[in-house]
């Protein structure tokens, strides 16, 4: 039996799932989307990830005519029926449909999708033994802050960093690191201090950045929200990055140099243990 989609008010077979033509998700991006992650069949940090929604809902002012209760609802019957046990569950948003227009109707009614996608979350190569992260200036619009499905800037740094030989790539703007194009940007003193950007439009809100930090403070590890420039992420003790799909992910290459000596260190590793302890995952 194929996956089961969310779209409509139903739920429904992906081969039967349609969207309209006049989507404005599809003729403009405007949109939003979640990505919520699934370990053991329970989803993880869904709190945060909910209230990004709702905030980037208000941010594009799209009605939410979904309660959260509704939604989280959509979630739990997408992963119940796929059996899903370990991947992720999407949710998007648009605005609605409508005759291609800039201006939009306030009555227009948003649509609602969602589906979930196995994959392998924790035990990865990557997270075990690090990655290599290109740096390129940051080719999006300004407001990042906001989750919305406008990611070709994304796709096309990920594309050419992947042909370059990276696994990955992490924005520059104006000389200091903005994120990754699908993750949250940390590195780590020699003072053992822990640096990622603090919250404004230039970065999107990352929710295990915010998992972490909660980790951080029951722990007493130090946390300092600030910019850092490509040169100071290079010199740094450790580096790594978080999202709901990679959750902690060592990052041992930045450019063309090798962070401290090419391994995941000591304290990413503390990191990654403790957020699979709150996730319920054996260590």
């Amino acid at each position: 039996m194929g996956r089961i989609v969310y779209i409509h008010g139903q739920f429904v077979p992906e081969q039967d799932a349609r969207i309209s033509l006049f989507d404005r998700g599809f003729l403009f991006g405007d949109a939003v989307y979640e990505v919520t992650a699934v370990i053991n069949g329970r989803m993880i940090d869904n709190d945060l990830h909910l209230d990004r929604l709702e905030r980037s809902l208000k941010e594009l002012a799209i009605p939410q005519t979904f309660s959260r209760a509704d939604i989280a609802m959509v979630q739990a019957e997408l992963i119940a029926r796929n059996a899903l046990r370990n991947g992720t569950v999407y949710l998007q948003i648009s605005r609605g449909d409508a005759d291609r227009d800039f201006f939009y109707s306030d009555t227009l009614a948003p649509c609602l999708v969602g589906f979930t996608q196995q994959k392998m979350l924790t035990g990865t190569k990557a997270q075990q033994h690090g990655i290599a992260v290109d740096l390129v200036d940051d080719p999006r619009w300004h407001r990042r802050d906001i989750k919305t499905v406008m990611l070709l800037g994304q796709v096309m740094a990920k594309q050419a960093a992947r042909s370059g030989g990276f696994d990955d790539v992490w924005m520059v703007e104006n000389g200091q690191v903005t994120e990754g194009a699908s993750s949250t940007a940390h590195i780590i003193t020699t003072k053992g201090r822990i640096l990622t950007r603090p919250a404004s439009q230039a970065t999107l809100p990352g929710c295990t950045q915010r998992a972490i930090a909660r980790l951080c403070a029951a722990e007493g590890l130090e946390i300092e929200e600030r910019v850092f420039t490509p040169a100071e992420a290079q010199r740094a003790a450790e580096a790594f990055q978080t999202s709901a799909s990679s959750l902690v992910t060592p990052v041992v290459r930045i450019g063309s140099q090798v962070i401290a000596d090419g391994k995941p260190g000591a304290m990413t590793q503390k990191l990654q243990a403790l957020y699979l302890e709150m996730a319920g995952v054996p260590v």
